[in-house]
């Protein structure tokens, strides 16, 4: 099977910083597009941002010039750097990716989410 696990969730201030990791594991023969969206309480999960195989990026326009995402390839994660945050960053941030098993289909999958608080 196969997982997604994100780390570096977290509190930070307005204005601070804080970079979310995502790492693909199991039985994997390619992974294609990734990203990362976010939920917050009382609201429907959106885009952040998301990246292709080659490295093609898309963002929500609420995060542009703040947040930056990137993958690996060789290591199957990808990150989401997050600057300038502010109180309505906060939420649950999921990675999200399409990812081929050795003679599957593609297959998108979420990890569990991590915890984003951005107060004073």
């Amino acid at each position: 099977q196969v997982q997604l696990v994100e780390s570096g969730g977290g509190s930070a201030q307005p204005g601070g910083s804080l970079k979310l990791s995502c790492a693909a594991s199991g039985n994997i023969f390619s992974i294609e597009g990734m990203g990362w969206y976010r939920q917050a309480p009382g609201k429907q999960r959106e885009l952040v941002a998301t990246i292709s195989r080659l490295g093609t990026t898309n963002y929500a326009d609420s995060v542009k010039g703040r947040f930056t995402i990137s993958r690996d390839n060789a290591k199957n994660t990808v990150d989401l750097q997050t600057n300038s945050l502010k109180p309505e960053d906060t939420a649950v941030y999921y990675c999200n990716a399409d990812i081929r098993r050795r003679l599957s289909p593609l297959v998108n999958y979420w990890g569990q989410g991590t915890q984003v608080t951005v107060s004073s």
